[in-house]
């Protein structure tokens, strides 16, 4: 398949720049395109032959449900039973922006979107490039991310090029992703809102207006039947093996220092996973900082692209310097967990 690639200033564009893109959504092809958070891989969701498409291209298994991405409130109407309260709270705080949520569903959404459940995760991004797609095509647009399942997602159309190309009819390029990680999942189709996936909306963000949210403990357990992406299956994953090391942080650097060493003995290339605060304590293996613990959200911003970088590179294992689980703390920590496998080290 040749694979157009158009390139768009995300904050110099008109809607001309987007017609052949929402032509090739209408014609139940596949378009990969950016969000605030990731690349998407985008069809048209109402259309299961175009979404079939979407589930080739990354070789991702048909029991992983998929988000529906919407330009406009007003189109959330035709998606689902009913809008609750705590929905409508949600909406009228967080959107456009990077949370999902996921509700019971009409009978217009195919099952192949759904994996069979009987609700649908629905967001709005905030991404103009992707709502003004959306728009244009007229038709709620089912995104996961755009890369390979299993492989660390994108954050730049070069990403997406490396996994995609000859995969799929477009790629949007339009720059680098803000926020780095996927949206908050949050299932209000129960009694209590339940955060599914950790996102760019935290836990803290939902409690003000959603006292009696909680976290789903079953976010690193593989036996469950996902309703939100990124719930089975090891996600994020760099080609190395990769170790997670939590707890005081001068134990952490400690412990890296000796396993690195050790695996140098083994002849292995090592990658470090560090961070502003801590880079100059290590002196061997290929180090790289994530960013500030002062300010996490630059952690999230980098952490997909430095697991490629370090696949680029050809490492063959990764030692990985956690974070506390405060704020986007807790979806960073999600995302390296998946990208391990679970393996971590307590120090």
């Amino acid at each position: 398949m040749d694979t157009k690639i158009i390139k768009i200033d995300k904050d110099n564009f008109n809607q001309e720049d987007l017609n052949k893109a929402a032509k090739i959504i209408k014609a139940n092809g596949v378009v990969a395109f950016p969000t605030e958070t990731v690349y998407g891989l985008g069809a048209n969701g109402l259309n299961p032959e175009a979404v079939k498409k979407i589930y080739r291209a990354k070789g991702r298994p048909s029991d992983n449900p998929l988000i529906l991405h919407i330009g406009e409130v007003s189109q959330l109407d035709d998606l689902v039973e009913e809008i609750t309260e705590e929905a409508t709270k949600c909406i009228e705080e967080f959107w456009p922006g990077p949370i999902t949520i996921i509700l019971k569903r009409k009978k217009v959404v195919p099952d192949i979107i759904t994996a069979g459940l009987d609700t649908v995760a629905v967001r709005m991004p905030e991404s103009s490039i992707a709502r003004t797609l959306i728009n244009l095509a007229k038709v709620p647009i089912a995104a996961p991310s755009a890369n390979l399942s299993g492989r660390p997602s994108p954050t730049s159309a070069g990403h997406v090029i490396e996994d995609m190309m000859g995969k799929i009819d477009m790629i949007i390029d339009g720059g680098e992703t803000g926020i780095g990680i996927e949206s908050t999942v949050l299932d209000l189709s129960g009694s209590t809102p339940i955060i599914l996936r950790p996102g760019g909306i935290t836990y803290e963000d939902l409690k003000r207006i959603l006292p009696d949210v909680v976290e789903d403990k079953a976010n690193l357990e593989n036996d469950i039947i996902p309703k939100s992406p990124g719930q089975k299956y090891r996600h994020y994953a760099p080609k190395a093996e990769m170790l997670v090391f939590t707890g005081n942080l001068e134990a952490v650097v400690n412990n890296i220092d000796k396993y690195t060493k050790q695996a140098i003995i083994e002849g292995k290339k090592v990658g470090i996973m560090a961070t502003d605060e801590t880079k100059e304590k290590y002196n061997d293996g290929t180090i790289k900082s994530l960013g500030t613990r002062m300010d996490k959200t630059t952690i999230a911003n980098s952490l997909f692209s430095a697991l490629r970088e370090f696949d680029h590179l050809d490492i063959d294992i990764i030692f990985a310097e956690g974070v506390e689980k405060d704020n986007i703390g807790l979806a960073i920590m999600n995302r390296m967990m998946k990208a391990s496998g679970g393996k971590t080290i307590k120090c």
